[in-house]
């Protein structure tokens, strides 16, 4: 899904080499600075085929753990680097917690996070800018003013905004939201791109263009919750919108981003009911519409599984039993923070692997999932890509 491109200066701020020999650039944006370094080469043998080979020598356990992203609250690079090591899951998501007051102390947590493993894990967070936003020294504008302003300036606060996030040694952002809705007093409004479908496409469209040359970056939440009153955050929001007319209207900005390369698409524990009773992170329909229909061949993940424990609804009570269901559908890269502790990513991990023993989980689907995440895990390592602060580069002109 990633593209092998050179940097350009429209979209990049400042760079630097450090412990690299590939050639740096320097750039600007919004007149601040911020470091990166062109991607190295593509390597002669694709991802998607190094990642079948290395997924085919996985036990299922192995591949089980390969598509949990897992999660604890903490900054110490010594614990988290015991966590990785110890579970080998496939990602970990950074949330407040896992965020240091200084930018050079989190480069010391996302570094220990890829310490043990032989092909880096995903690094994700929620750099949404605004209202979500992770990263405390993100003062780029975000969707709460971009929404009003010309496209142009959403693909340069996410340009820079990507930047800010690789540098900090993650490597794939949950950051544009492509939900749509002109009710101002949903949940979601501050953090849409967009009060409509067709100008939330054009700037959907436009961040996921800026970031994907500098992290993976997704688009969330899919079918979309402007149409399905609540927060998905406690309870299962619904509606009874068509299929036909979900086509016409908030599929717009998910086919944006999708098109314009997306590496990730997020699931929301949403319901369109005219289409699927079951929350779209669980459905079969919708995973194959996202398939099918928008043409999307990367990285499914789910929103928090946890959300769906705090629904209080009792069959959504078992963490192992929401992951299994988000698996066999067609999700990827299954992840969880709320509700969690340090045991639980590897006991869905486990569940996982007893799934396929038990044959309630496809073997084929196992190996599927985590071929997708092995092959962004890949292209990202591929990429090659060194950052680090540059105090002296000036922009380039």
């Amino acid at each position: 899904m990633r593209r092998w491109v050179l940097l350009t200066a429209a979209m990049l701020l400042c760079a630097v080499a450090s412990g690299s020999s590939m050639p740096a650039h320097t750039a600007s944006a919004g007149g601040r600075d911020v470091p990166v370094q062109t991607p190295a080469e593509p390597a002669p043998v694709g991802p998607s085929a190094e990642a079948a080979r290395l997924v085919e020598q996985m036990t299922p356990a192995e591949q089980a753990s390969s598509i949990v992203m897992g999660h604890i609250p903490t900054a110490d690079p010594a614990k988290l680097a015991d966590y990785m090591g110890t579970t080998d899951l496939g990602g970990f998501i950074l949330m407040g917690a896992n965020v240091p007051n200084s930018e050079a102390e989190l480069r010391a947590v996302t570094a220990a996070l890829a310490s043990s493993a032989d092909v880096p894990p995903l690094i994700a967070i929620d750099q949404e800018g605004g209202d979500v936003s992770r990263l405390p020294w993100d003062d780029f504008a975000s969707s709460i003013t971009l929404k009003e302003r010309p496209v142009a300036q959403t693909a340069a606060a996410f340009a820079a905004r990507a930047s800010l996030v690789a540098r900090a040694g993650a490597n794939v952002n949950f950051g544009v939201i492509a939900d749509t809705t002109g009710d101002a007093s949903s949940f979601i409004y501050r953090r849409s791109l967009g009060a409509d479908p067709a100008s939330a496409a054009e700037r959907v469209a436009a961040a996921v263009t800026a970031q994907e040359p500098l992290v993976a970056s997704t688009v969330k939440h899919f079918p979309g919750h402007g149409a399905a009153p609540g927060d998905s955050h406690q309870l299962i929001p619904s509606t009874d919108e068509s299929l036909a007319e979900w086509r016409r209207t908030d599929a717009l900005p998910f086919e944006a981003g999708v098109e314009a390369g997306a590496s990730l698409l997020m699931f929301g524990h949403l319901a369109y009911t005219a289409v699927d009773e079951e929350p779209a992170s669980l459905s079969s329909r919708w995973h194959e519409i996202a398939r099918d229909e928008l043409g999307f061949g990367g990285v499914i993940v789910t929103d928090d599984l946890g959300m769906l424990i705090s629904t209080g609804l009792p069959q959504y009570a078992d963490p192992i039993d929401n992951a299994v269901s988000a698996g066999a559908p067609g999700t990827d890269l299954v992840l969880m923070v709320v509700h969690s502790t340090p045991s639980t990513a590897g006991q869905m991990a486990a569940g996982i692997a007893e799934a396929v023993d038990e044959g309630t989980l496809p073997a084929d689907r196992l190996q599927e999932a985590a071929e997708r995440v092995m092959t962004l895990r890949l292209e990202l390592a591929a990429a090659g890509s060194v950052w680090a602060p540059c105090a002296e580069c000036e922009p380039a002109s």
